[in-house]
């Protein structure tokens, strides 16, 4: 059964992948994935070289995350014929990166799950981004880890240092919280304490396990 964990920004998907992890769950973060491909060695480093070139390459043969962001959020899109016309330099990153992403994650979804102890072995993928990668159709699994606005805003300004009008630019260039919690099988609520959020994990730990039972 393969699962994905997504949700919106600041509303502690980080914290309730400790939990899990805490609980047993095995988990795998697309960004974590992002950063071993463009590592030294990395399976992405060759193209992303050879789409935005050596400026990019790090000393030690990775990828120079920053001088990369530069190009890829100040450059303008390509000009031209066929199917690379007009394609922006975040779409073209994108299309390098997602592919060897998402066989990333379903392979570590697709490991065999140990059902004959409790609590099961589980794997599950965290993608922040699910939806709007269109990675969903992947999954037989949706958790989404939702909070109010006024929260996602409010532990913005205060962890992050935005300002409110940088936390509503972030909120507004999202999909919608209510939208991604819609589309979700199970939603994990963070909007009180620490205590209860654990609950809430809990809750979906074992809601996952009687799925998975069921599906032996």
């Amino acid at each position: 059964m393969k699962i994905a964990l997504t949700g919106g920004i600041a509303c502690g998907k980080s914290l309730v992948a400790k939990f899990l992890r805490e609980l047993g769950v095995q988990t795998l973060d697309a960004d974590d994935v992002v950063h071993e491909l463009e590592a030294p060695g990395g399976a992405a480093v060759p193209a992303i070289v050879s789409r935005f070139g050596p400026s990019v390459l790090a000393s030690d043969g990775g990828i120079d995350r920053v001088q990369l962001a530069a190009l890829v959020f100040t450059g303008e899109a390509r000009s031209g014929e066929g199917d690379d016309a007009a394609r922006t330099p975040l779409q073209d990153l994108e299309a390098i990166l997602h592919p060897l992403v998402r066989q990333r994650l379903l392979d570590f979804v697709s490991m065999p799950s140990i059902v004959h102890r409790s609590p099961f072995t589980i794997h599950l993928s965290i993608i922040p981004l699910l939806f709007e990668s269109h990675f969903e159709s992947d999954y037989d699994i949706i958790i989404c880890v939702s909070s109010t606005e006024d929260r996602q805003i409010d532990r913005m300004m205060h962890t992050r240092g935005y300002t409110r009008k940088q936390a509503e630019a972030r909120l507004a260039a999202q999909m919608p919280m209510a939208e991604k919690a819609a589309r979700a099988d199970w939603t994990i609520h963070n909007n009180s304490t620490i205590e209860e959020l654990k609950a809430e994990v809990r809750r979906c730990v074992a809601w996952l396990s009687a799925r998975m039972e069921k599906a032996v």
